[in-house]
């Protein structure tokens, strides 16, 4: 199983630019939204929270599938590939659907809950903006299990174009709807519907043509195969607990930033859109690491998968060393589009190089490399190292270094790259131990 340097750069360039293309369109949709009235922002922020958390679900859904699809490709067996591949897109459908049943059922109380009595405007456009958003969860589970099967194939220049397209769509249909229409909150959540009705459906049209090593099944669409859907769980569940305790601890740390000064709040927030940028890379690179280990493994290769996880490691950790250094250069002209104080902006430069230091030299190993052992069907450990890291590492320092030792922010940082650091190490060892050679996922 061999990938050469030209393979590895066409998977990884499209990745790293979908990312970054998507990140930009981010900040021009939230200035559009700003321009919708208060009441309009504060709803799309909330829901947003909210929505992230059913994002890493269909994300961890269509994470497994990619495992067992790039294993059926690496050993040539383009029929189960492609079953795997329509149970994964009759799951994601089935389960994205439940999930929107549910949250149009109950969506102030889901709200209220969550976010207390914020005020009546408020949480009008709350409502709005989840109930068109929840008709848009089939949708954002179609593209994934859709950009699954092309990532796997490798042709993840396909996700990136439809990427680009799907978030000038959003931003196009923003524009028209607060300018030209005034609908306000509705004039937002609407072309976001429209984008990712476009991404569901072009990506799967993609996966239908039969020039593909990997095509959708018509008849394994509407099969329930227990044997295929539990390989696709038994990798798709670790990875979505483990996001989901991720996300939790962040609403944790959340509000242990909450109990610092005012400057300090400002300063964590200002830094956390930087970091967003920082990370692009080592994000980026996840996928290619479950393309890549997961067809050698499929071939049942465990030499080429060990090569390639030592080489993807290194490329990942050049990329993220010279894109933090980057940023961080960069960070004081960002800071100029900021009405900030000197003590903030000060501030914020060192939580800054504090993250961008160590993201460059242990995220590749924390993040990056642990879907190469996923991919290897080593997914319990991993989740195992990453909540009790995220919980016991991230979570009590934090508490420890920001609160009882009076480090503030600055504190919280060093807590972050210290569950970075912890994790790392460990799956640095784990991949020198080999015991991750011995899973079988198919």
């Amino acid at each position: 199983m061999l990938f050469s340097g030209k393979d590895l750069q066409k998977m990884i360039v499209p990745l790293f630019l979908e990312q970054l293309f998507v990140m930009f369109v981010g900040i021009a949709d939230t200035l559009v939204v700003s321009y919708a009235g208060e009441a309009a922002v504060s709803g799309v922020s909330l829901v947003n929270q909210f929505n992230t958390i059913f994002l890493y679900l269909f994300t961890a859904l269509a994470s497994g599938g990619a495992v067992i699809i790039s294993q059926y490709i690496g050993r040539k067996d383009s029929d189960n590939a492609g079953k795997s591949a329509s149970q994964l897109l009759m799951l994601g459908t089935v389960f994205s659907l439940l999930l929107a049943v549910l949250v149009l059922a109950g969506n102030e109380g889901m709200l209220r809950l969550l976010f207390g009595r914020v005020e009546d405007s408020v949480m009008d456009a709350c409502v709005t903006y989840l109930k068109i958003s929840a008709y848009s969860y089939p949708a954002l589970a179609i593209y994934n299990a859709g950009a699954a099967v092309y990532r796997s194939l490798g042709k993840t220049n396909v996700t990136m174009y439809i990427s680009v397209l799907s978030n000038i769509v959003n931003v196009v249909g923003n524009v028209i709807g607060v300018f030209v229409l005034h609908a306000g909150v509705e004039g937002v959540a609407w072309p976001s519907l429209m984008a990712r009705m476009f991404s569901a459906v072009a990506i799967t049209i993609l996966c239908f043509q039969k020039k593909n090593e990997v095509v959708y099944q018509r008849e394994w669409i509407f099969t329930w195969d227990k044997v295929c859907l539990r390989r696709i769980w038994n990798v798709a569940i670790p990875n979505g607990v483990e996001n989901g305790i991720f996300q939790l601890v962040k609403v944790a740390l959340s509000s242990i930033v909450a109990l610092f000064g005012t400057y300090q709040i400002a300063a964590n927030g200002v830094a956390q859109s930087i970091w967003s940028l920082a990370a692009l890379a080592g994000v980026a690179m996840g996928p290619a690491f479950i393309t890549v280990i997961g067809q050698c493994m499929g071939n049942k290769d465990t030499q080429a998968a060990d090569y390639y996880l030592t080489k993807l490691s290194k490329i990942t950790l050049f990329l993220s060393s010279a894109w933090n250094l980057l940023v961080f250069i960069l960070t004081p002209l960002f800071l100029q589009l900021y009405a900030l104080e000197s003590q903030t902006k000060q501030l914020v430069i060192w939580l800054v190089l504090i993250h961008n230091v160590f993201n460059a030299v242990a995220f590749p190993f924390s993040g990056a490399l642990s879907n190469g052992l996923r991919a290897a069907g080593d997914v319990k450990f991993t989740m195992y190292v990453s909540v009790i890291s995220t919980v016991a590492g991230r979570l009590f320092l934090s508490y420890l270094l920001g609160i009882v030792l009076q480090m503030g922010v600055i504190g919280i940082a060093v807590a972050m790259v210290c569950d970075w650091v912890i994790r790392a190490a460990i799956f640095i060892w784990r991949q020198k131990s080999g015991k991750w050679k011995a899973f079988e996922v198919i």
